[in-house]
């Protein structure tokens, strides 16, 4: 398995495109497409919030009912989410007017929509839209790259990565986009994010993957503490590279398997470093656990705990808010036997043993804070399992950023 340039026109037989549709935003490009030139198996998660948007109950039926989709257009600025029956509408004309255009039929269009909540999307900017669309679309790097530019929100940048690997002989691409930057706290995944790949493989084993990739990636990152009404992963597999299509656990199903979560794992990072107004990635790393599922909640309580952000944004070595995290998480284990380590880049700094601080330079301390990556690694000594946490410091800027976020 290697990386390679582009992201979801990585794959045999996907084409992009993007366009300045002023569903919101009068200065950017707004809307995205992605084709499939043949009907693909699709697999999907959504969130739990129980105000779901109205896309994504669009994309959930379509996932559970037919396992199969040719298309997916995109808009940021408004979310269609706490819409009403106004909103389930404008999904419906929104799908006919690109099934239309593409020759294909409405329940093959799957949807996404980003940005405010409770605002109605303008649905004749969102036809004319998808209809220009489909006229621009291109299997190219840059059209791939440009649907990811035009998916973003609060954003600093498109997140977008690909891979290529080797199955039953047959060159396989997995390409994927993502956006999220602010409301993200996963209850499920935060974010849009869209993978496409040429691999054959059957819906169950497809979304068996995703449903189990999706617990140690996007579940595992935190910006805010808000989990979002329009959620959405979806992976599409067209089945063009050829191999041999892949109906059941085994080597073939690894290789695909440790590719998808690759993917995910670098546009779930992506999104956490990315996060509103942040500086620097916090990565949370749980190691010594008894459990598995308790090393994921002890690791996701340091990165959500507002107060360890904000000392990571100060670059004050306060490990008492790291411990505190730990010890409300609700996990139960044995203080005495927890050690804390701070480390970024090649330097490594313990800073609690034996059931109290050591001794460090406050001044190194901060100096190893002030990078734009940094771990916390919490070894709990307790028994063999590990999970991996990321998320941001917090910032002034986090707040400017949403106190006026409708306008």
């Amino acid at each position: 398995m290697k990386q390679i340039t582009g992201g979801v026109t990585a794959a045999k037989g996907y084409k992009a495109a993007a366009t300045a549709a002023g569903i919101k935003y009068q200065d950017r490009t707004d809307m995205a497409m992605v084709y499939s030139e043949v009907p693909a198996t699709v697999a999907g998660t959504f969130t739990t919030n129980v105000f779901k948007a109205a896309p994504v109950i669009w994309d959930r039926n379509i996932v559970k009912k037919t396992g199969k989709a040719q298309a997916v257009v995109v808009n940021s600025g408004i979310a269609n989410a706490c819409t009403g029956e106004e909103g389930d509408l404008y999904c419906q004309k929104t799908a006919d007017a690109a099934a239309e255009a593409l020759g294909i039929s409405a329940d093959a269009v799957l949807l996404g929509s980003t940005g405010v909540i409770g605002m109605q999307l303008p649905v004749d900017k969102m036809q004319a839209g998808a209809k220009k669309l489909a006229t621009l679309l291109d299997d190219s790097i840059e059209a791939g790259s440009a649907a990811a530019q035009a998916i973003m929100t609060t954003d600093t940048h498109k997140k977008e990565i690909a891979y290529e690997l080797t199955i039953g002989g047959k060159t396989v691409t997995i390409g994927g986009m993502a956006k999220g930057s602010g409301m993200i706290h996963p209850n499920m995944c935060t974010m849009l994010a869209y993978v496409t790949t040429d691999a054959a493989i059957s819906h169950e084993m497809l979304q068996k993957a995703l449903s189990q990739i999706v617990v140690d990636t996007f579940n595992m990152i935190s910006v805010d503490g808000d989990t979002s009404t329009n959620d959405t992963l979806l992976v599409l597999a067209n089945g063009m590279a050829g191999n041999t299509e892949i109906v059941a656990e085994g080597s073939d199903y690894d290789q695909f398997y440790e590719a998808l979560n690759a993917i995910c794992t670098f546009l779930a990072k992506e999104m956490a470093a990315d996060g509103e107004g942040a500086t620097k990635l916090v990565e949370s790393i749980v190691e010594g656990a008894d459990t598995k599922e308790n090393a994921r909640i002890l690791a996701k309580s340091v990165v959500c705990s507002s107060l360890t952000k904000a000392a990571m944004y100060g670059c004050d070595a306060n490990w008492g808010r790291e411990l505190c995290a730990l010890g409300y998480s609700g996990v139960q284990f044995d203080p005495m036997k927890v050690e804390m380590y701070f480390k970024s880049g090649d330097t490594t700094m313990l800073i609690f043993k034996d059931g109290a601080g050591v001794d460090y330079s406050e001044e190194e301390a901060a100096k190893l804070l002030a990078n734009d990556h940094v771990q916390i690694i919490s070894k709990m000594n307790m028994g063999t399992e590990s999970a991996t946490a990321w998320g941001c410091d917090l910032t002034y800027d986090y707040v400017k950023i949403n106190a006026d976020y409708r306008s």
